[in-house]
């Protein structure tokens, strides 16, 4: 298993927001978390990657068979967690070239490597566009594109997206979605795919390009109900998350 979350309870700021959250992904393997505004998602999200505001008060997160509870940010980051946040900050004085060197472990004062222009290119940017500051006056669509782009110098073994669709137009999203099926190895045969991830949204149109293996509901801070990825988002674009609040009832 390359990511087990178990039993995980988790306080903000004193309040109770995740209720003993179990959830399991595999090497190769793609989740999608989907969930009402509210429900914890951004919690399980920022808790995952350690973000110190988020206390965990019971349970555990095990990645690569190892308890990264305690670990920060960083350390996780380090052991192969990507993530790809749904409003980065921008970052003056840092440009997107010298971000990407890096990332991809590059000396500097060397020129960026032909794999990195490759796959800008792949990502329509221009030359000069790697010259700009990270995230300073980008649109919503070269945010994302530059998300991407940045895990793609990384290669985490995990990364998680916080709603990769979110303000990116439909040219865009089938962009994104292409490179997003190369981070998660989706361009290899199934019994070849060693990088997984978790899809974190609210609607689930990103599904319309990224081929899940398992979707989850998150409700009240527990899992609702996991299952068929398809079958799931029928049920919530017919009765939206009613049905998931049963279940949730059903398995408290």
């Amino acid at each position: 298993m390359l990511l087990e979350v178990k039993n995980l309870v988790v306080e903000v700021e004193g309040k109770r927001v995740l209720n003993g959250v179990n959830l399991a992904i595999r090497e190769g393997e793609t989740h999608v978390l989907l969930g009402p505004n509210g429900a914890g998602k951004s919690t399980l999200f920022l808790t995952i990657l350690g973000f110190p505001k988020y206390k965990v008060v019971e349970g555990s997160i095990i990645f690569n068979g190892e308890d990264i509870t305690d670990l920060t940010t960083t350390e996780r980051v380090q052991k192969g967690l990507g993530v790809s946040f749904q409003n980065p900050p921008a970052i003056r004085g840092v440009s997107v070239r010298d971000l990407l060197k890096l990332e991809s472990k590059q000396d500097p004062d060397e020129e960026l490597n032909p794999r990195m222009k490759e796959l800008a290119e792949k990502l329509k940017f221009s030359d000069e566009f790697l010259d700009r500051d990270v995230n300073r006056g980008f649109s919503g669509g070269e945010v994302k594109r530059s998300e991407i782009l940045q895990l793609l110098a990384q290669e985490p073994l995990f990364t998680m997206f916080d709603e990769p669709d979110s303000g990116v137009d439909i040219e865009n999203v089938e962009l994104l979605a292409g490179q997003l099926n190369v981070l998660l190895d989706k361009d290899k045969k199934p019994g070849q795919r060693k990088r997984a991830g978790l899809l974190i949204t609210h609607l689930g149109y990103i599904l319309n390009f990224v081929k899940a293996d398992k979707a989850h509901v998150l409700m009240h801070g527990m899992i609702a109900c996991s299952g068929d990825p398809d079958e799931i988002l029928e049920d919530i674009r017919k009765e939206g998350f009613n049905g998931c609040v049963g279940c949730a009832e059903c398995n408290s």
